[in-house]
């Protein structure tokens, strides 16, 4: 759900680009120059790029961008607007696109290439993403052969929020397999509490999070290669892997026992904004358990010490062996309209190792799958932990299947029958009007 990461961006901080963030004080000799200098002279040349990062999350990416600015002399000019998803496809239409953008859903990218406007990524930009992330990560901006994207930041979905002084008091330890999982929650429940809390209300895209739940289960439970093929419709949306799955998030968001702590029965999940969903953890023995991307952590309040050793944190939702770690995210790319050098030169910076380090020490609430990130520049523990997943040897990733779906389905179909599943639906009507949903 592309929501997820629009959201995220709130846990974003304001960042410090003094010398103590490490080099990032717009010096060139901050950052080896000679990668952009083959690109030519470009002194005085103006580079735009367009997103929807917004004051005052925008600072950080400012920032990163000095040192840039001051090995070749060129002018990065920074907009951000809260409705780009909209206004890029319609400036991309109208001829009159900015010469990058950050695009938060590899469905929107293909939107952007089918208008025409957009321009393959240069060389240089397809050896970094070669050199620094997982091949799927190429794969998700791949269109007829063609490469248009690198990918910048990322978000870890795979988590679960936990009290770490509820699990020490009690003597709960964190599970390495869903079998484990499973057996923590019948512990809870054994000791008198009812261990998940969950909410999807989310105004025009209530249903979202059930997307996030079924998607991480297709993971574990049918494999990240049916997955592929269950979110390119090469094997229908209701087929038995996706039954299998859907049932397999039912085990715990519509069962009685376990659901929904502090809030109400199965069906107040549905009413429960998932804002506020994870928040019963922090107040006692209400709820133990919330699944919910990294993103989550800005949803705490300020005097809430989100660490391992604070009020709350957030561990990796186990894969079904200790061996496999399928890991569900999402992202930003980062998409040209234009080829002109000095867009391929910045291109190159921000797709690099060295932009990832730099970024990392400005923001607080940012991490990237670059495999080329140093973990210790992540400046606050839920990042690390994020940081530490996404770039695990182990880590098998997946980009959030709904927004690689037709919108028709993927943000509608799917949100509109997850509520319904939830309010009572079942399963298998469930699937079967998404399927109906599926454009022919």
């Amino acid at each position: 759900m592309s929501a997820g990461l629009i959201f995220g961006l709130a846990a974003c901080g304001g960042g410090d680009d003094s010398d103590s963030a490490g080099g990032t004080d717009a010096s060139a000799s901050a950052i080896d120059c000679a990668p952009y200098t083959k690109f030519g002279d470009i002194k005085g040349k103006t580079v735009t790029i367009y997103t929807g990062i917004v004051t005052p999350e925008d600072k950080p990416h400012i920032d990163s961008y000095k040192p840039f600015e001051a090995c070749t002399g060129a002018t990065i000019k920074y907009e951000g607007d809260k409705a780009f998803e909209t206004q890029i496809l319609v400036r991309a239409k109208a001829g009159n696109p900015p010469d990058l953008a950050i695009v938060p859903q590899p469905g929107l990218v293909k939107q952007l290439v089918a208008t025409g406007k957009a321009v393959p990524a240069p060389e240089e930009v397809s050896a970094n993403v070669d050199k620094f992330w997982d091949k799927a990560w190429k794969g998700y901006t791949t269109i007829d052969g063609k490469f248009y994207g690198a990918p910048l930041g990322a978000s870890v979905k795979s988590l679960v929020w936990y009290s770490p002084s509820e699990f020490k008091d009690a003597g709960y330890t964190v599970p390495t397999t869903l079998a484990e999982l499973q057996a923590l929650s019948d512990k809870m429940v054994a000791d008198g509490k009812k261990p998940w809390c969950a909410g999807i209300s989310s105004g025009d895209a209530t249903g979202w999070p059930v997307t996030d739940w079924m998607e991480d289960f297709m993971l574990r439970t049918a494999g990240p290669e049916k997955y592929d093929d269950w979110v390119s419709h090469k094997i229908p949306f209701n087929g038995p892997e996706a039954t299998t799955a859907l049932d397999a998030v039912g085990g715990y968001l519509k069962n009685d026992k376990y659901v929904n702590g502090g809030l109400g029965d199965v069906k107040s999940i549905a009413t429960t904004t998932f804002q506020d969903a994870g928040l019963p953890i922090v107040d006692g023995n209400t709820c133990s358990l919330h699944r919910q991307a990294s993103f989550y952590a800005a949803n705490f309040p300020k005097d809430v010490k989100v660490a391992e050793d604070g009020d709350v944190f957030a561990f990796y939702l186990p894969g079904p062996d200790a061996n496999t770690k399928p890991v569900l995210g999402a992202g930003e790319f980062v998409v040209a309209f234009n080829d002109r050098p000095e867009v391929k030169a910045f291109q190159t910076y921000i797709s690099s190792d060295v932009w990832a380090n730099t970024k990392a020490k400005l923001s607080s609430g940012w991490v990237t799958a670059n495999k080329g990130l140093d973990p210790n520049n992540l400046t606050n523990p839920i990042d690390k932990l994020a940081g530490t997943i996404l770039l695990d040897p182990k880590a098998t990733f997946r980009f959030d299947g709904s927004d690689q779906m037709p919108a028709a389905v993927g943000s509608d179909a799917f949100w509109k029958q997850a509520t319904s599943w939830i309010t009572g639906q079942d399963t298998k009507t469930t699937l079967d009007n998404i399927e109906k949903a599926w454009p022919k």
